[in-house]
């Protein structure tokens, strides 16, 4: 009797693989056919994908999120001391949102709070 519950085995990484091999795009890739390190076999499988991902220049998602909101909240901070009113409400209502998708897609210790008008020197500080 067959378990129907289970869903199927799904190799995403594989599957990624196979559809570059079949698009001669990995002989492109920095580093094919060189050996791995061998401390990429010892450890913690996550923290060695981290540096895999980090030596091949990708960065996170929320981390791209993470410096588009420094220089949002850094440009209402300019346009606030500068005595610019305007539309200031609605850029850090736009902030806020991107907020809200970075604390979706960061590691728990990075979430941080909204921000308002009156906090934008905090924001500074906290955002960097």
């Amino acid at each position: 009797m067959s378990d129907n519950s289970k869903p199927p085995y799904n190799d995403l990484i594989g599957d990624m693989l196979k559809k570059r091999e079949n698009e001669d795009g990995m002989e492109k890739l920095k580093g094919f056919g060189k050996p791995l390190p061998k401390e990429y076999f010892s450890g913690d499988t996550f923290q060695h994908f981290q540096r895999i991902a980090k030596d091949a220049g990708y960065k996170p998602h929320w981390l791209k999120l993470q410096h588009e909101i420094s220089g949002m909240i850094h440009e209402i901070a300019t346009l606030a001391s500068s005595g610019e009113q305007g539309d200031l409400q609605k850029r850090v209502e736009a902030v806020n949102e991107k907020i809200a998708e970075h604390n979706k897609h960061c590691p728990p210790p990075m979430l941080k709070g909204r921000i308002s008008l009156d906090s934008l020197e905090r924001a500074k500080e906290v955002w960097g």
